[in-house]
Order: C-alpha cells, then structure tokens, then sequence
C-alpha cells in the first residue's frame, strides 16, 4: 500500500505538535508523565519567585510553581499555582511560605501540618504566611544596631563639637604636649621592648636548656618518686599508736622521777633540797681536806722511815692550805 505524500505532511505535522507541546510544558515545569495535582497559595508578595521553581517539603521537592496571576485588579493577592509531582499526604492545615536563601534562590517550603485525618485535594487553596529571606532578616537584625551606631557617633561629634568649644588655647596647647610625650614614651617603650628581647631570648633558651635536663633526668626523678612513695608507704604502715602509748609512759615515769627529785623524799631529793645535808658534806670535805694537807705538810708525823729518826713536831693544821670556806 503506497501512502500519500498528503497523509506523510499531515503525520509529520501531528508529531510536530505533540512535541512542541510537550516542550512547552516541560519548559513550564509541567511533565505529562508524572502526577499533575495543582494546589495553590496566595500571597502578598512573591519575593521573586517565578515559575519552574520548586516548592519542597522538608527538603524534599514534591513540585514545581507553574504559574502565577493576580487575584484581582487591586492586586490584592498573588496566586501561586504548584503542581504536586509526588504522592504525598498533605494535611489541610499546612501552611505554605516562600523561602529565599543567601544566594536569591526562591522556593516554595510546604509547612506540614498535624492534621493526619483531612488531606489536600487538588485544586484546594494552603494556607500562606510572609516569611522574610535570609538577607532580610539579616538587614532587620542590622538594623538596630546600625541605629545605635549611628547615634553614638552623633552624641560623639556633639561632645567633640562642645569640647572644641570649651577648650581655650592653652588648654589645647597643652593636649598637644600631653600628646607629644605620649609618643615619646611609647617610642621610648618601643626601644626599651627591642633592647630586652635578647634578654628575653637568652631567658626562654635557659628555660628550654632546664625543661630539656628534667626531661632527660625524668627516669631519676621516676625513680626518687618511686622511693618517696615506698617510704610514706612504709611510714604509713609503721604503728605510730603503738609508739606514741610507749612515749607517753616514758613521760609519765620521767614525770613521776622528778617529783620526787624535788621532793624531800628520798636520797637525790634530801640531797638536792636539804641544806643541813649540803652544808655536812661540806664541812666533811672540808675536814678530808684538811686530813690531806696535814699529811702531805708532815708526812713524819703519821709515817716513821728512820730508826734513828723522829717525830717531826708542830702543831696539827686546822684548816686546808687552802680553804675554800671562808670564815671557817
């Protein structure tokens, strides 16, 4: 069967057109072979948002804006016509925004809502809401603080503007010197900072040179800690209770001796606190004494050597040659 030039043109034309439409659409944002439930939004202000954007759900981009058109002549409203691509449940109390990131970037971010019962349907209206973009809540956070900025400089040039005026001559020639000597002794402090950095220098290198000695002792001083440990482990074991009972009873004998040393009983303490008992031993050292002295003057008298010899004679000594008891 020969088919017609006519019938060629004609199937030509038809593909033609589909593909164009299609092209179209795809261009719109719109593909024919997924889901196409159009939901919509109004809001007041777009903030650039143009159709193709995407409109996302936690992240996930469930659509596409495919057209916007006032919703009357005053431009009371913006209608934002999505078209839902991915089949999701969303509830009817969710609330649509529009997002805007640091680079300019505008989408539609789809707030869930809790209500798990009642869903959207196509062609239903979401609830919307302005959200400002990054730059703009940036630029309101700016804001107050740019203010302060700018009155703090203002209540700054009014207070130089009034010092300037209150100040005579002398008193600014006399901020200049202040000025003046200020620089000078910053530059003075200057070069006293570069005359001290060698010292400062040499100090941080003794430092190094004393933490490197450490390090390289640190198996002495391991060991030393090893033993100072072993001895308060062995001091710790020792029985100081034991001890200290026994120091207490010595103090205690030691305290009972010398009461009775001071005491008049018995013999170390008669002969410490007596008197009558000090001045007999005296005066019988004193007679011992005497005793000597005699027999060492005249030997004769007490021992006879001579057969032919006799008695040397003289009267006996009294006292010792000499007498440490004067008046005796």
């Amino acid at each position: 069967m020969k088919i017609s030039n006519e019938t060629k043109v004609g199937a030509l034309t038809a593909v033609a057109i589909t593909i164009l439409i299609l092209g179209f659409n795809f261009l719109k944002g719109t593909n024919l072979t997924e889901r196409n439930d159009i939901i919509y939004a109004v809001f007041p202000n777009i903030q650039g948002l143009t159709p193709s954007n995407g409109a996302f759900i936690n992240g996930l981009q469930v659509g596409r804006v495919t057209e916007l058109h006032e919703s009357d002549k005053n431009l009371s409203g913006i209608i934002v016509s999505i078209s839902l691509n991915k089949d999701i449940n969303i509830p009817r109390n969710s609330i649509a925004t529009i997002n805007s990131d640091f680079l300019g970037s505008t989408s539609i971010e789809i707030i869930m809502g809790d209500n798990r019962t009642d869903f959207v349907r196509k062609g239903d209206t979401l609830q919307s809401t302005a959200k400002m973009g990054m730059m703009a809540e940036i630029s309101k956070s700016l804001n107050p603080a740019i203010n302060n900025i700018n009155t703090t400089l203002a209540s700054l040039d009014v207070l130089i503007q009034k010092l300037n005026a209150t100040l005579d001559t002398d008193a600014k020639n006399n901020l200049q010197n202040i000025f003046a000597s200020l620089s000078s002794s910053t530059k003075a402090l200057d070069k006293m900072i570069h005359a001290q950095s060698a010292t400062l220098g040499n100090t941080l290198g003794n430092v190094e040179k004393i933490t490197g000695t450490i390090a390289q002792n640190s198996g002495k001083i391991d060991s030393a800690i090893g033993h100072l440990e072993k001895t308060t482990a062995h001091l710790a074991q020792a029985d100081f209770e034991e001890t200290l009972q026994s120091v207490v009873k010595t103090m205690n004998k030691l305290e009972t001796t010398l009461s009775l040393v001071n005491s008049k009983e018995g013999s170390v303490g008669m002969l410490l606190n007596d008197r009558k008992l000090y001045d007999e031993i005296r005066m019988t050292n004193r007679s011992l004494t005497t005793l000597l002295d005699d027999f060492r003057m005249h030997p004769k008298r007490y021992v006879s050597v001579s057969v032919f010899g006799k008695k040397a004679k003289g009267e006996p000594l009294m006292q010792p040659i000499y007498d440490s008891i004067p008046g005796k």
